[in-house]
């Protein structure tokens, strides 16, 4: 009863965020970003499990940065499966993180972001997509807000991570998960006894965000509880008046 609890109040969060903001709509073709991550486990299974009520055409597509060796390879293989569980058709990309990143002369981070968005818009037209779905969560918002204020940022860059975005041709980037929190992505994955992949690279604080998210936010928290939810209020609060 309880897993049942948790998992119509995540479907029930994330249909009311979708439809406040026109993410998307009943017949709607989407490509599914997965990774294989906890947040894109628990989104693959939501439109699943939505797509035959409101008659969705689901696509799954995998970027494999190739940045974490034999990680990345399993992350792949994991995904494979997994749309194939689900009866979906999956397209999985090579990324050349490296050698791109070497090339344009940026990080290694942007130049993987750059090119998964652009493999992504490609599969989209591919299958004649105009929704990208990517699982980013509330509290990567909320992670983004305090990564950007430390790197010197205008208003714009507080409104943190856009619900939806284009992508170009077309092509739109929608983040219907922002309606969930962390742990309630991990409680969903609890109450359903699904497996997820991790990513070993979480854990290393020379990364900014990683640094935010295990050591900053939770200082942060013992003195303001709520910190993560007024962070993410001013986010939506300045993305409205963008």
């Amino acid at each position: 009863m309880q897993s049942r609890k948790t998992t119509l109040n995540a479907w029930n969060r994330i249909n009311a965020f979708s439809r406040e903001r026109a993410l998307f709509r009943d017949r709607d073709p989407i490509v599914l970003a997965i990774s294989g991550g906890p947040d894109s486990v628990v989104m693959l299974d939501y439109f699943a499990r939505q797509a035959r009520g409101r008659r969705l055409k689901l696509y799954v597509c995998h970027i494999n940065h190739g940045l974490r060796g034999a990680e990345s390879d399993a992350d792949e293989r994991f995904v494979r499966r997994l749309a194939a569980a689900y009866g979906l058709s999956c397209g999985v990309f090579k990324a050349k993180v490296k050698a791109l990143a070497k090339k344009s002369g940026s990080g290694t981070e942007h130049a993987a972001r750059t090119e998964r968005y652009r493999l992504l818009l490609k599969y989209a037209r591919s299958r004649g997509c105009r929704l990208v779905a990517t699982a980013h969560h509330s509290d990567d918002n909320a992670e983004t807000v305090l990564l950007n204020l430390l790197r010197g940022t205008k208003a714009r860059g507080l409104a943190g991570i856009p619900p939806s975005r284009p992508l170009g041709g077309g092509v739109r980037v929608i983040r219907p998960l922002l309606a969930l929190r962390r742990r309630e992505i991990e409680d969903y994955l609890r109450a359903n006894g699904i497996k997820a992949q991790r990513d070993s690279t979480n854990d290393d604080q020379k990364y900014t965000r990683n640094w935010i998210r295990a050591t900053l936010l939770p200082l942060l928290e013992k003195k303001q509880p709520r910190i993560r939810e007024h962070l993410v209020d001013i986010a939506e609060d300045l993305s409205e008046k963008a």
